[in-house]
């Protein structure tokens, strides 16, 4: 994949459809949650295979939709294939170091983890979940942005926003369930299912302005966008899969989200 130079010519457009790209991704975790209304109860058994599919879906956009073009638009701007493949293995921990620091710097509190961070006693919880929603999903939405503005919605950036989209669903699912479980009303829980998915049309808007300002940062940015997502894969959503001894289930999720995901780059791509 190359840089579109059309896209970057009309970057204020360029941003616009990152931003609604990135929104409808970030409505999935609504469109998951909306099974919260009704009267069912997933046990926790399938709840670690739906997070698992969520997880291997964003395993394989990170490989398929992000490193591998990112390394190729490195070798497009004149790199050598060594080069490019170390740009990209810094710009991975550069990103993965930026989340990582989010998380032990800013006061935030995990649906399933618990409070992370500096303890903040003044913070009411809500905002420490949100805090979590953030530092999350902003990633995802960075990786739709970035799609988008390195080459529109014909290729990587199509099948990011939908892979981004079928992987919010299960986790909107879960985190609704979650809520549900603490006695909150289904309005309430869909209501925050929907919050953590208005994050990403932020990410997407950054990511698609910072690509578009010079075709140098296009790989620099996919890498970044590539470590945020591992570090989510590795420090939140594996955790959660394996926890409670469902570790099987869970693998079994990231496996088959892999493969759907790969598919959808393979065919959109």
């Amino acid at each position: 994949m190359i840089f579109d130079q059309s896209a970057a010519a009309g970057g204020g457009t360029t941003v616009a459809i990152a931003f609604t790209a990135s929104l409808i991704a970030g409505l999935g975790t609504a469109v998951g949650a909306l099974p919260v209304f009704l009267p069912i109860n997933l046990t926790e058994r399938v709840q670690g295979v739906l997070l698992g599919i969520g997880g291997g879906i964003m395993l394989a956009a990170t490989a398929f939709s992000l490193i591998v073009p990112g390394t190729e638009a490195a070798i497009d701007l004149g790199y050598s294939k060594a080069t490019a493949a170390l740009l990209m293995g810094a710009g991975i921990l550069i990103g993965g170091g930026f989340l990582w620091i989010a998380n032990r710097y800013l006061p935030h509190e995990h649906f399933f983890k618990g409070e992370e961070g500096p303890v903040k006693q003044n913070l009411q919880r809500m905002w420490l979940f949100i805090m979590a929603i953030t530092i999350h999903n902003f990633p995802e939405g960075l990786a739709v942005g970035v799609g988008v503005g390195s080459g529109g919605l014909g290729s990587s950036g199509l099948a990011l926003t939908a892979g981004i989209g079928l992987q919010n669903m299960p986790e909107g699912l879960v985190v609704a369930l979650a809520l549900r479980t603490l006695e909150y009303s289904a309005l309430y829980a869909f209501g925050v299912a929907l919050l953590t998915g208005l994050v990403e049309p932020i990410g997407g808007a950054v990511g698609a302005s910072v690509i578009g300002l010079a075709q140098p940062l296009l790989p620099w940015g996919m890498a970044f966008a590539a470590g945020a997502m591992l570090f989510v894969i590795s420090d939140e959503i594996i955790p959660e899969t394996h926890r409670k001894g469902f570790e099987q289930e869970g693998t079994l999720g990231i496996m088959l989200g892999f493969v759907v995901m790969m598919c959808l780059d393979t065919a959109l791509g």
